[in-house]
């Protein structure tokens, strides 16, 4: 019974652990698609201001 006990806190320690590795991953990726967004919107602003002139 204490074996089974041990087992389940490791798999939810585990379980936590990836959890919030995830949880960076996503912020991560939110930013590098933020950033690139960026970079598309400053070279179509670009583009906008050449064709006006």
């Amino acid at each position: 019974m204490k074996t089974a006990k041990n087992a389940l806190k490791i798999a939810g320690f585990g379980l936590i652990t990836l959890m919030a590795a995830a949880c960076n991953t996503v912020a991560g990726a939110g930013e590098d698609i933020e950033a690139g967004g960026s970079v598309i919107q400053d070279s179509a602003d670009e583009v906008k201001d050449e064709m006006s002139n």
